[in-house]
């Protein structure tokens, strides 16, 4: 006899519409951009009313910052090197993700791009996570420093803002019409100049 289907509890069948809503949106934005999507039509992609997707993020604006913050995360494996080793797999994660198109990736940058057009739902959103990933960009280059793998001369402010133009630029060159691929090679390349750039040595 076999055991009977354990019951999801109120609070994990919440999450799991909320993850399913959130994943119809990403898909949305990836393929339109987020102006042409509505809480309808996500409604209607995840399999659910207008109104679930509304008890679940309350308005248009509060789901497109669900969609920046989900999709802005991104997997770094751990490394046991210094500062510059930990620049070098950072750097490798973000264009390996830009690399696979993952819808995560298409949705980021579109909005991005929305938000640099000053959207003005957008812009104060994309400030505030640039801001934050250009500290912590400054503050692995301030370890590099301090462990002697980057270069003692180098601003760790200025480096910061470099790489996360670097990053965003290569991903919008491939989510263009130019369709620049981020692949294995660009990759290495990128890692190459940034190493020869701030190696200690």
């Amino acid at each position: 006899m076999s055991e009977p289907a354990t019951r999801r509890t109120q609070e994990e069948r919440r999450a799991e519409t909320g993850r399913r809503v959130l994943a119809a949106a990403t898909e949305l934005i990836a393929r339109k951009g987020s102006r042409a999507v509505t809480l309808a039509e996500v409604g209607r992609a995840a399999g659910y009313s207008r109104g679930i997707v509304h008890s679940h993020f309350g308005s248009r604006e509060q789901l497109l910052e669900a969609v920046v913050r989900d999709a802005q995360r991104f997997d770094v494996p751990d490394v046991a090197g210094g500062g510059l080793d930990q620049l070098a797999v950072l750097v490798r994660a973000y264009l390996g993700n830009v690399r696979d198109r993952l819808p995560a990736t298409g949705a980021f940058l579109l909005l991005w791009a929305e938000s640099v057009a000053a959207d003005p739902v957008l812009a104060p959103l994309f400030a505030e996570r640039d801001r934050s990933f250009r500290e912590a960009l400054a503050d692995v280059v301030r370890a590099g420093v301090a462990d002697g793998s980057v270069r003692g001369d180098a601003d760790p402010d200025a480096v910061a803002v470099l790489l996360l133009g670097l990053l965003r630029g290569i991903g919008m060159q491939q989510a263009s019409a130019a369709g620049v691929p981020a692949d294995d090679a660009l990759t290495a390349q990128v890692v190459e100049v940034l190493r020869r750039g701030l190696a200690a040595d």
